[in-house]
């Protein structure tokens, strides 16, 4: 039987589709952008046909299935609390287990996540009967390759990625046929406090640098002070409609590359049908599943790299909690640790944490003596490298405690800094230099 006979064969409705689940099974939605809507809204349709199937995703779109409603039918595990799913896992609703982004596959490989199904969003076949998985390669390809079923959404309007991002139909149990334009996540807004963090970020951002970003007003804001500079790269984890302008324009040209050059690589992508436009069909994006693009051993291959990242809260000795706040869960690790690490062994490798310095419009300083218990540590004291806030840049790798905290101190909210000051003197039993 030729593909396209087994293509025709294969297709049926949603309905159809979701009652290859059975009692007990674990089912992997695709990732983010990528997540199969059309599949959600059946098994959440039919959920009562359903009891103890595990749902397990990092960063959610709809986060449906992990309402209380559906307790008893689904059990949703989050890998990464995102906005549509923080307030079930955080009431009990759903479970959550912490992880490295480049593990998760392995999580899947190694059983410890047995994946009977994998519900996927892909583009229609190509003329050899090969999908792309367009924006969510990530573990949504990982999951297809271990699952014992994989359920596919067909859409024309997921942009066909190249790269290590094919599925052949052979490889697909079920088609559901359904179109619909994919989800846009508008470029956010960036104030006088983004601003002036951007600029001290990009300060740090040498010429032929490897930039890993992620998404909001901070990444976004660096872009914009990145204009002058020569023969950029990517190699990111996502990235969104803010490098577009720089590649177009020449500053992001992957030219230098020590790694992959003339290639941007990443792993999955989130933005506004601009970037789904962009990347369609595009030689120069390279997309991989996880385990490859964020590899701390495959990012340190890039000279220069250079990661930007966030923080929830950072203590005085450069600990940073960017998941969590106390004892609630606030998103996950993701991809900080694992780039922060690759960026540690690379030559010439730079690693920014980046935020504003105050919380809760300026009520609460992310800069503390010591971290609020019950928080988990997401980048330690020995990985970090540089802390930025738009007070200004401190140098954590390399320096002692003492040094660390001065620094920290130097740019924290000058409203905070007093107490801060007498925590560093009580500690450090020592005057604070002025």
């Amino acid at each position: 039987m030729n593909w396209k006979d087994k293509y025709n064969k294969m297709k049926m409705t949603a309905d159809e589709a979701v009652k290859l689940i059975k009692d007990g099974d674990t089912v992997v939605l695709g990732h983010a952008m990528g997540e199969p809507q059309e599949l959600v809204e059946a098994l959440s349709k039919n959920y009562q046909n359903y009891k103890d199937v595990e749902i397990v995703q990092m960063v959610p779109f709809t986060g449906e299935l992990s309402k209380e409603k559906y307790e008893g039918h689904f059990i949703y595990n989050s890998l990464f609390a995102g906005g549509s799913t923080r307030k079930a896992v955080q009431n009990g609703f759903a479970e959550f287990t912490p992880v490295f982004f480049h593990e998760v596959p392995k999580l899947f490989r190694e059983k410890l996540i047995d994946v009977n199904v994998a519900m996927i969003m892909v583009t229609p076949p190509d003329e050899h009967g090969y999908c792309s998985f367009g924006v969510s390669i990530d573990y949504t390809r990982p999951a297809a390759q271990e699952a014992d079923i994989v359920i596919a959404q067909v859409n024309k309007f997921m942009p066909r990625t190249l790269g290590n991002s094919m599925i052949h139909i052979n490889e697909i149990d079920a088609i559901v046929e359904s179109h619909h334009k994919l989800p846009e996540l508008q470029p956010p807004a960036i104030g006088d406090i983004e601003k002036k963090i951007g600029e001290y970020c990009a300060s740090l951002i040498k010429d032929e640098a490897v930039l890993q970003l992620g998404i909001g007003a901070i990444p976004d804001a660096v872009l914009t002070f990145l204009g002058d500079k020569k023969n950029l790269a990517l190699h990111t984890e996502m990235f969104s409609d803010g490098v577009i302008d720089l590649i177009e324009n020449g500053v992001i040209n992957n030219s230098k590359k020590s790694y992959m050059p003339n290639l941007s690589v990443s792993t999955f992508l989130m933005g506004t049908q601009r970037l789904y436009d962009f990347v369609d069909n595009n030689p120069s994006i390279y997309m991989a599943s996880v385990d490859f693009v964020n590899n701390p051993a495959v990012i340190s291959k890039n000279r220069r790299i250079t990661s930007l990242n966030s923080a929830i809260q950072v203590d005085l000795t450069g600990q940073v909690v960017a998941g969590t706040m106390g004892h609630k869960i606030f998103s996950g690790v993701g991809g900080q640790v694992d780039f922060v690490r690759g960026a540690a062994m690379a030559n010439e490798g730079v690693s920014i944490i980046a935020f504003p310095s105050t919380a809760s419009k300026g009520k609460i300083s992310k800069i503390v003596p010591d971290i609020t218990a019950g928080s988990m540590v997401t980048t330690t004291n020995h990985d970090v490298d540089y802390i930025v806030t738009e007070f200004g840049i401190a140098k954590m790798r390399g320096k002692t405690l003492k040094k660390r905290a001065e620094a920290l101190i130097n740019i924290a909210h000058p409203d905070f800094r007093d107490e801060l000051i007498a925590a560093y003197e009580e500690r450090y039993n020592c005057t604070f230099p002025r």
